[in-house]
């Protein structure tokens, strides 16, 4: 069974006509009506009844018109999908990403990359929502439905103003930070981040949605928040390690196992395994 029958067999169907249904496929009738009967053999029952008065679908007919629609409607995507030339990127921080555009160029040239920058409220960079094809971000967050692969694990710290009492310590645990004020993320932001960048318990403190709010509420108002380590945050700021909390994830996520996103994967992955 042949997408071409298929096709010709979903037009003789809407069409209900032989006639117009050469037209529509810019066939003479006489080989759409030979592809229409090799089929109805090749399925071994009837398709269509046929008249004078043109043609009605039999109910093999009606069953076999839902599917190959569907079926049809799949292999236009897959074809959309392997001819497209454009890849749209989340990004959530660096990264590596410099690397790992060069790394995607070497491999892909003929591509073009769009790049969306997302802010601390999504994770997932618009994947779920369709607005990137994937997401070079970090863990931990909720993948249901979703790809990923880590790239590496950072450890992370509890991020203090310079003149923080605490800001000597040679590291410390979320029990050290218990009744302090922690920036938060606004309502609706994904619960496993939320929770992870909290230190796993709920807290209180001022909302905020990108680095720099963070770093800001930090300056200005002595609130404590969590930040990979080896981060550069700027003055006034120190980064202790927390004992007590895993690593975060770098890692790439994508919804779609297509051939082009596979190239960028398999790119970022190359790119942080030199690293």
């Amino acid at each position: 069974m042949e997408l071409r029958t298929l096709r010709y067999f979903v037009a003789v169907a809407e069409e209900l006509h032989f006639g117009r249904a050469a037209r529509r496929l810019h066939l003479s009738q006489p080989p759409l009506s030979r592809a229409i009967k090799q089929l109805e053999n090749d399925l071994g029952t009837a398709l269509l009844h046929r008249s004078p008065a043109g043609v009605a679908l039999t109910d093999a007919g009606r069953l076999l018109l839902h599917e190959a629609r569907a079926l049809l409607d799949h292999a236009g995507r897959i074809r959309a999908k392997i001819a497209r030339t454009t890849i749209t990127v989340g990004v959530l921080g660096d990264h590596g990403a410099a690397r790992v555009a060069a790394a995607f160029r070497r491999r892909r040239p003929d591509v073009e990359v769009r790049v969306r920058e997302t802010d601390l409220t999504d994770p997932t960079c618009g994947l779920r929502t369709g607005r990137v094809d994937v997401a070079l971000t970090r863990g931990p967050f909720d993948e249901s439905g979703l790809r990923t692969r880590i790239l590496r694990h950072d450890p992370v710290g509890a991020v203090l103003r310079a003149d923080d009492p605490l800001a000597t310590s040679r590291h410390l645990t979320t029990t050290d930070l218990a009744g302090r004020e922690w920036f938060q993320f606004p309502e609706g932001t994904d619960p496993v981040w939320r929770d992870y960048w909290n230190g796993g318990a709920p807290r209180g403190g001022p909302t905020v949605r990108a680095v720099q709010e963070c770093v800001q509420s930090v300056l200005w108002n002595g609130s404590v928040g969590l930040a990979p380590l080896g981060h550069d945050l700027g003055d006034g700021l120190v980064v202790v390690p927390l004992a007590d909390l895993p690593p975060s994830p770098v890692l790439i996520a994508w919804r779609e196992d297509d051939p082009l996103t596979r190239d960028f994967v398999e790119a970022a992955t190359q790119a942080h395994a030199r690293l």
